[in-house]
């Protein structure tokens, strides 16, 4: 009997694969890391055909590590790294070009073209979000103009455009199925949030052929059935959403006032706000955090660009460390009596300051200071951000200050003791790091076992969630008010 389910996590730096069984644990995963192109400044790509061969070998490694035939798995969740893009042929399946990464930042002139000519308002009223080159509408025009016959192909029907859940879709289901789910279409910055659609405005403005975009679907749907050959047997694929949204999904955060933040190679925090789209005045995003049975519920999210990626710069970009956990045994032996700050701006700020130009700096350096302060610098920017994040939504929406008494998290740098210490104190708030560690792909899983009437709905599926541990605030208020003064000093530094 069919009774597994497979969740593919196609993320920033690796692409990974995990098998869940019938009581949502883990029983198998792979792993793959795959290049980053940076072909220059600020700019970030990735090769297309490497992601879905990671992702497919991925997929293979798991089922066979769990001594599973293909037939025994029920169904396939996927969650991605949201914003990239890519456009490909329809005969071939091939990109036409790199796909473009959310961190890339070469469509900052069209953006504040698009700015200049009074356009940023009526973006964010309908989609959400911010002017920013971080979204996939930009990147998308980029390519059009950029890659000789795009566009003229593009309006022939010749050419599809999907963010990354998208594209391995298609390549799943041999091109049967051109489709996306309404979390990651939310972040394109060519849907239309309160109407659920593709806006027709947003297309023109860019002059992008709605020939290229795919169906709109629930994150819980029939979204297609894989090529038989491909893993062995035709697996229907039944959920679909984007990272941020499936750790949402995986932390059970489904009442409003519920928040949790994400620390993979950026930060990612998102409040429910239920069926209210909060419109920010503090420039966070207001976006859809799940859709199920065609009702949206939406969030406000704040992202940080750079929060893991931060800890591998010491590593392999100042060769401080050999591996990342190391960075949290030089941040306990640093000197406490250093205020040493790191703006890890490396390819611009997000969320609350959306400052594309801006560029990172290291601040408060003496004779005295070594890798163990540059370390608890680039851990302690993290906490720093997160509580720029959690003061922005409150000042959004009254409500919010219930979530301040909690905050879950999940992502690599959670498995840090110390930086979660940290974040506690600076937040001034208790930290739950989940039993689960795998709330993405767990929130993935949970879509397709639903979906496919394996796994219990919203209410008793939270009632499963347990944290295993629980980090509590011990700084004094004084010293928390000091610090995080010293932070915003040094963000106004590096600030455009």
């Amino acid at each position: 009997m069919a009774e597994y389910i497979l969740s593919l996590d196609q993320g920033t730096t690796s692409s990974r694969a995990l098998v869940f069984d019938q009581d949502m644990a883990v029983i198998s995963s792979a792993q793959a890391e795959f290049t980053q192109h940076l072909p220059r400044s600020g700019w970030v790509e990735h090769d297309g055909e490497e992601i879905w061969q990671t992702s497919l070998e991925t997929a293979r490694k798991a089922i066979g590590k769990a001594g599973l035939e293909a037939a025994q798995i029920a169904a396939i969740g996927i969650t991605n790294q949201r914003e990239t893009t890519l456009i490909w042929d329809r005969a071939t399946g091939k990109p036409i070009h790199n796909a473009i990464v959310w961190q890339d930042r070469r469509t900052a002139p069209l953006c504040e073209r698009l700015r200049d000519e009074g356009h940023g308002n009526m973006i964010s009223r309908k989609t959400g979000l911010l002017l920013d080159p971080y979204f996939s509408a930009t990147k998308i025009a980029w390519l059009l103009d950029n890659v000789e016959g795009a566009r003229a192909r593009a309006q022939n029907g010749e050419l599809a455009f999907g963010t990354v859940d998208s594209f391995l879709l298609w390549r799943l289901t041999d091109g049967a199925a051109h489709a996306t789910d309404a979390t990651n279409a939310a972040r394109t910055m060519l849907y239309n949030i309160h109407d659920g659609c593709w806006d027709k405005e947003l297309m023109e403005l860019l002059d992008i052929p709605a020939a290229l975009l795919p169906q709109v679907r629930d994150c819980a749907a029939g979204f297609g059935t894989t090529s038989p050959q491909l893993l062995g047997a035709p697996l229907p694929i039944r959920g679909i959403a984007g990272d941020q949204q499936a750790a949402t999904i995986g932390q059970a955060c489904f009442k409003p006032g519920m928040m949790k933040s994400t620390y993979g190679t950026g930060c990612f925090a998102l409040l429910n706000t239920g069926d209210q789209a909060v419109s920010s005045k503090t420039r966070m995003l207001t976006t859809i955090a799940y859709q199920l049975d065609g009702k949206p519920v939406y969030a406000l999210e704040g992202s940080i660009f750079i929060a893991g990626a931060a800890v591998q710069w010491l590593r392999d970009g100042l060769g401080i460390i050999n591996s990342a956990a190391q960075s949290s045994e030089l941040a306990a032996r640093a000197d406490e009596t250093q205020n040493v700050y790191l703006v890890p701006a490396f390819t611009g700020l997000g969320a609350p300051y959306w400052d594309a130009e801006a560029r990172g700096g290291l601040f408060g350096l003496t004779r005295a200071t070594g890798p163990a302060e540059i370390a608890r610098a680039a851990l302690e920017a993290v906490c720093y951000q997160t509580r720029d994040l959690l003061e922005a939504m409150q000042q959004d929406w009254p409500d919010a200050s219930g979530a301040k008494t909690v905050l879950r998290v999940d992502g690599g740098m959670v498995a840090s003791n110390w930086t979660m210490q940290f974040l506690a104190d600076m937040l001034d708030a208790e930290v739950d790091r989940p039993g689960v560690l795998e709330t993405t792909a767990k929130g993935a899983a949970w879509l397709a076992g639903y979906k496919s009437g394996i796994y219990p709905g919203r209410d008793e599926f939270a009632k499963s969630w347990s944290y295993e541990r629980r980090f509590t605030p011990a700084m004094d208020a004084a010293t928390r008010e000091q610090k995080y003064q010293g932070w915003r000093k040094s963000v106004s530094r590096v600030l455009s």
